[in-house]
């Protein structure tokens, strides 16, 4: 028997000479709930009932994204797919709701980098001229003389 379960046994065994909740954690430091919680515990499962049980929840209610939810999701990545349109996929064809952080989380996990888009190139490599010299149609801008294509 551990020193937690003794200390306990002493609080029980306490409450069964005395019977009064309020006397007992006052001499002991407890709160009345935990005392309740301890007493209840030894009087359904005797010596057994005093052991910490685990601490893990019975069920996750967290979990929001099934095995099957990530297969859709993975399928409409490798169309090539956003998480913005993927969501959407996901609610019109499968009636599924989820976060785009959800989704992301999932695109992170299974190891799918970003969408890399190529880059359209300009229509023409240069936008304006810079000359020294003004002409008729020159304007400044932040002190430099530019003259605009003439079409």
């Amino acid at each position: 028997m551990d020193a937690e379960i003794r200390k306990r046994l002493r609080w029980v065994e306490l409450f069964l000479r005395i019977e009064n909740h309020s006397v007992v954690c006052l001499k002991c430091g407890i709160s009345r709930p935990r005392l309740r919680k301890w007493v209840r515990r030894f009087r359904e499962q005797g010596m057994e009932g005093l052991s910490s049980g685990s601490r893990r929840p019975k069920s996750s209610p967290a979990v929001k994204v099934l095995s099957l939810h990530r297969e859709w999701i993975r399928e409409l990545r490798n169309r090539r797919l956003g998480s913005r349109r993927i969501q959407n996929e996901l609610k019109r064809v499968h009636d599924f709701t989820v976060s785009r952080t959800t989704i992301e989380k999932v695109l992170r996990a299974t190891d799918t980098g970003p969408l890399l888009r190529s880059r359209r190139p300009r229509k023409g490599s240069t936008r304006y001229t810079v000359s020294k010299s003004r002409g008729p149609k020159d304007r400044t801008a932040f002190g430099v003389w530019i003259s605009w294509p003439t079409n």
